[in-house]
């Protein structure tokens, strides 16, 4: 009788993909801006594909630079008692790209309440 050999069993990409924290998808508006002396003035709007604890993937409106650092407002999906929407306002490095889609490793957030000024930064 062989063994089961469960690694045989997974696919290509579950092999090599080695995040340390699961993915969750989310379909969430965002509004991000870069950080750094040329690029202060570059912004713009997009939505997230999936999230965990130390990352993000989003599409955006333009295609972005792999290392550059990034603000991020998040919409997110629940509210504080029920009645009060949240941001995610998120920090972090831009890892990789692929057309119109980011990767952002996240280095710091924070949840804020959405306040009058909605997703603004």
């Amino acid at each position: 009788m062989m063994p089961f050999d469960s690694d045989a069993m997974r696919t290509e990409s579950q092999r090599t993909d080695r995040r340390r924290t699961d993915r969750f998808p989310l379909n969430c508006e965002l509004v991000y801006r870069m950080s750094g002396k040329r690029l202060a003035n570059e912004q713009g709007a997009g939505t997230t594909i999936d999230m965990s604890s130390g990352g993000v993937l989003f599409r955006c409106d333009r295609e972005l630079l792999p290392g550059k650092r990034i603000e991020m407002a998040i919409s997110w999906p629940a509210q504080l008692d029920n009645r009060c929407g949240l941001k995610l306002i998120a920090r972090g490095k831009v890892v990789r790209t692929n057309g119109t889609q980011a990767a952002v490793a996240i280095q710091q957030y924070e949840f804020r309440t959405m306040g009058k000024h909605g997703l603004a930064l």
